[in-house]
């Protein structure tokens, strides 16, 4: 799997953000996470390491992987063929999903800070925009950095949940939900 991260992260930089897949540790912490959900929609899905995790953590949860880079996609479709994978951009399918009920869960990897300033900014406001909806929904999302990986909007706030040792590099989760 590191192979087709590299090959990834060499197409585009940018929107890979990593270069080894998350760890177990990372990918099971991001799946208890998204406990008591309804749906889950996994944002950044890239080899399925937190797929993989959500899939055995919440084996009866309805779960939408979305993958950009179509390689990887292709890939979750063959190793997980009880999810929905969708290869699209993060906002299109949040987008689509705005009128879901019940609770929502979004689990991402995507890389913030490493996005373009304008794909991220339009998809964190996606994001939120999605949340502000139900104060069921939140965003579980890990960053590398000690801080929040993205502002929030009046209304939203940040938690972070906790930190991963056992990830290279270290990670730290956050929560993001209304107030």
């Amino acid at each position: 799997m590191p192979v087709e991260l590299l090959i990834a992260m060499l197409r585009d930089p940018a929107s890979t953000g990593a270069l080894l897949p998350s760890s177990r540790a990372l990918a099971s912490a991001m799946a208890n996470a998204a406990s008591g959900a309804d749906l889950i929609v996994e944002l950044g899905a890239g080899t399925g390491a937190v797929t993989r995790a959500l899939l055995h953590a919440q084996p009866h949860v309805p779960l939408i992987a979305v993958e950009l880079q179509a390689p990887l996609a292709q890939r979750l479709k063959a190793c997980c063929p009880a999810v929905d994978v969708r290869q699209a951009a993060a906002k299109e399918v949040v987008d689509a999903l705005i009128d879901a009920q019940g609770k929502v869960v979004l689990v991402s990897s995507l890389p913030f800070r490493s996005l373009p300033r304008r794909v991220a900014s339009e998809t964190a406001t996606c994001l939120c925009r999605f949340l502000a909806q139900d104060p069921e929904r939140k965003l579980v999302q890990f960053t590398y950095q000690p801080r929040a990986p993205f502002n929030a909007p009046p209304g939203l706030r940040w938690q972070r949940t906790s930190v991963v040792w056992r990830n290279t590099p270290p990670a730290g989760i956050w929560e993001l939900q209304a107030v």
